[in-house]
């Protein structure tokens, strides 16, 4: 099936989308500042372009939009039923760059977490983040 949105309505809601500073993302700054813990954003330098680097314990912190990155067996991840085989070529391009970008920084020695919009929205993730940052 094709794309049930005209160019102009496409373009203007993929203009609205952030890849930077999204809410879940400050959510999970605000909880590590929260806890004295500082960072670095979205280091260029860096495979992958981590959304939060903890230098002191080299750690790089990854927080993926369920839908952007395919988080399967997640109520927030579907596939659209319009234009189904670009978002799911795209999608799967998604995946296969962050598992580049993941090794990359694990042969760099870096700690590397995921934190997912789901655990975000239902609180989850500050059950684990610290100790996975400090272990």
């Amino acid at each position: 099936m094709a794309d049930n949105k005209t160019n102009e309505q496409r373009s203007y809601n993929m203009s609205r989308i952030r890849s930077k500073n999204t809410i879940p993302e400050i959510i999970v700054r605000k909880f590590l500042f929260s806890h004295g813990l500082r960072f670095r954003l979205h280091d260029k330098k860096l495979p992958g372009k981590p959304d939060i680097i903890l230098k002191k314990y080299n750690t790089a912190i990854f927080v993926n939009g369920c839908f952007w990155h395919g988080h399967e067996q997640c109520k927030y991840y579907r596939l659209p039923k319009s234009n189904v085989e670009y978002w799911s070529d795209k999608i799967e391009k998604n995946i296969k760059k962050d598992s580049v970008a993941h090794s990359k920084l694990k042969e760099m020695k870096y700690k590397v977490i995921v934190i997912w919009e789901c655990q975000i929205k239902n609180g989850s993730f500050s059950d684990f983040i610290l100790d996975m940052i400090k272990n």
